[in-house]
C-alpha cells in the first residue's frame, strides 16, 4: 500500500504520498455510509470518555448551538461568567480557552472529534476551570461527538436553512439540535424563533428560559431598544444595558447570555458590566480600521439569513444613498447547494457591486459554485457591476480599486477563519490581514 501511495499517477503529476493517502482516506470516508461512520464516533466518544475520566461530570457545561449567533453567544457567555468571577473554558469555531490560554481554532471545525472535546475537557479541569462553555454544532450531536457529555445548560439562538446536505429536511435539522436539550438540566431558548416550544418541551428540563425582543411573556425581554451608531441599548428588568455590537440580532445574542447569566444566579448589574466591555468578536461584523474613508466589514456570514440581516444593517447605516455597498462573497463547496441562488439573489438586492469568489471549495469545482451563486443574482451587469473572480485575493483587490471615499466593503464566508480549504489542503489565509496588507 504504501508503495501504491507513494507513486499515484494523474495525467498531469505524479502525485506525493500525503496528498494520495489523503485522498484515499476522503474516498473511503464517501463510501462508508454516515450511519456506520456515527457508530464509528460513538466508540471514539466511549473510549475517550473511559481514559478521561468522564470529566465534564466535574464541570458545569454549557453548550451553545444554533443555526447562527453561535460564536458571538459562546463569547458573550464566557464574558458573563468570568466578571462574575468564575474560572471558564470555552470552545468555539474561532477560538479555544482554558483559564488564561487563548488559542486560535485553525481546526475549522466548530465541534471538535470526541476525543479531542474529552481531552479538552480534562484539561479545563487540570486548569480549575469551573465551566465550560462549548459551541456545539448539529453534526457533532448527530455523529455522537458529544456522547458522554454532561450538558447542565442548552442554548439555541435559532433553526434557519442550513446544513441540508447533511440534515436533508428543516424538521430533521431541528431534531437534532433539540438532542441537546434532552441531555440537558437547563433550558434557554430564543421566544422569537420558530417553534421554541419544541426545545422546551424536554422532561428531563428542570429550568426553562426565554428570551426575546418583543414577546412579553419571555422570562429574558429586552426593553426600551435604541440602535445606535457604536451599537443598541435596551433594558431587561430596569437594568441598562449598552452593547457595542451592531444589529438587533446582537441584542438577540446578548440575551442568551443575560438568561445563562440570570439561570446560574448572576446579578443582572454585573451581566450589563460584562457586556459593556465586549468591543467586538473576531470575524463577527469586524470593522478594519483604514485611511480611505471606507467602511470595510468581514463577517462569518454563510447562510441566506445570515446575509439577510447583516446587509439589511449595512444598507440602513451606510453613510448616504450615494455611497455604494460592495460585496465579496462565495460559498461552500460539498455543503447544501440549494442556498447559494437564494445567497446571491439577496446579497444582489442590496449590493450595488457584486464580486463573486472562491470562499472553501474543498474538492467541488469552484466555477460550478460560482455559477450556482450566480443564477440568483438580480439586476447586475458583468463586467459592470457585477464580477466573477475565483481567486479570492483578487476579487478582494478588484473590490478596493473600485471603492470610493465613503463606501462599504463587505467580505463574507471567512469571518476570522485562518485556512481556506482547496482540494485536501488547508491555504493559510485570513480575511483581514489579507485586506490589512492591502491598504
Amino acid at each position: 500500500m504504501s508503495l501504491f501511495l507513494s507513486r499515484v499517477y494523474t495525467k498531469r503529476r505524479i502525485i506525493p504520498y500525503r496528498e494520495a493517502e489523503k485522498i484515499m482516506k476522503k474516498t473511503l470516508k464517501d463510501r462508508v455510509p454516515q450511519r456506520a461512520k456515527n457508530w464509528y464516533h460513538l466508540v471514539q466518544a466511549l473510549v475517550a470518555n473511559l481514559w478521561f475520566g468522564f470529566p465534564s461530570r466535574k464541570l458545569k457545561v454549557i453548550g451553545v448551538t444554533g443555526t447562527n449567533g453561535k460564536t458571538t453567544v459562546t463569547q458573550l457567555v464566557s464574558a458573563v461568567l468570568e466578571e462574575a468571577g468564575y474560572r471558564v473554558a470555552r470552545a468555539s469555531t474561532i477560538d479555544f480557552q482554558v483559564g488564561d490560554v487563548h488559542e486560535v481554532n485553525a481546526t475549522k471545525y466548530t465541534t471538535m472529534s470526541a476525543w479531542a472535546v474529552q481531552k479538552f475537557l480534562r484539561r479545563a479541569i487540570q486548569a480549575k476551570c469551573e465551566y465550560v462553555v462549548l459551541e456545539t454544532s448539529s453534526h457533532a450531536l448527530d455523529q455522537e461527538r458529544v456522547w458522554g457529555v454532561r450538558y447542565r445548560t442548552a442554548v439555541i439562538t435559532n433553526v434557519t436553512r442550513e446544513h441540508l446536505d447533511y440534515h436533508h429536511t428543516m424538521e430533521e435539522y431541528a431534531r437534532v439540535k433539540r438532542r441537546l436539550f434532552e441531555q440537558a438540566s437547563i433550558a434557554v431558548v430564543n421566544a422569537d424563533m420558530e417553534h421554541p416550544e419544541n426545545f422546551l418541551a424536554p422532561s428531563n428540563l428542570t429550568q426553562r428560559f426565554t428570551y426575546s425582543t418583543s414577546d412579553p411573556q419571555a422570562n429574558i425581554l429586552a426593553e426600551q431598544i435604541v440602535a445606535t451608531e457604536a451599537g443598541s441599548t435596551f433594558t431587561v428588568d430596569g437594568v441598562e444595558f449598552v452593547l457595542h455590537l451592531l444589529g438587533k440580532f446582537n441584542v438577540e445574542n446578548a440575551l442568551a447570555a443575560i438568561a445563562v447569566g440570570v439561570s446560574e444566579g448572576i446579578p443582572l448589574p454585573v451581566i450589563a458590566g460584562a457586556l459593556k466591555k465586549i468591543a467586538g468578536i473576531p470575524g463577527r461584523m469586524e470593522y478594519i480600521p483604514n485611511h480611505r474613508d471606507l467602511s470595510i466589514i468581514i463577517d462569518y456570514a454563510v447562510t441566506p439569513d445570515s446575509l439577510e440581516k447583516l446587509y439589511e444593517l449595512i444598507s440602513h447605516n451606510k453613510k448616504s444613498a450615494t455611497n455604494k455597498i460592495i460585496a465579496v462573497f462565495g460559498a461552500c463547496g460539498e455543503r447544501d447547494r440549494g442556498k447559494r441562488p437564494m445567497m446571491g439573489e439577496i446579497v444582489s438586492s442590496y449590493a450595488d457591486i457584486v464580486i463573486l469568489t472562491n470562499e472553501d471549495p474543498y474538492r467541488e469545482d469552484p466555477k460550478r459554485i460560482i455559477h450556482e451563486i450566480a443564477k440568483g443574482v438580480k439586476g447586475k451587469t458583468l463586467g459592470k457591476n457585477y464580477f466573477r473572480i475565483l481567486d479570492r485575493h483578487a476579487a478582494i483587490v478588484k473590490a478596493l480599486r473600485l471603492a470610493q471615499p465613503g463606501d462599504t466593503l463587505v467580505v463574507t464566508g471567512k469571518g476570522a477563519e485562518e485556512t481556506m480549504a482547496i482540494g485536501t489542503k488547508r491555504i493559510p489565509w485570513n480575511d483581514r490581514r489579507v485586506i490589512e496588507g492591502l491598504l
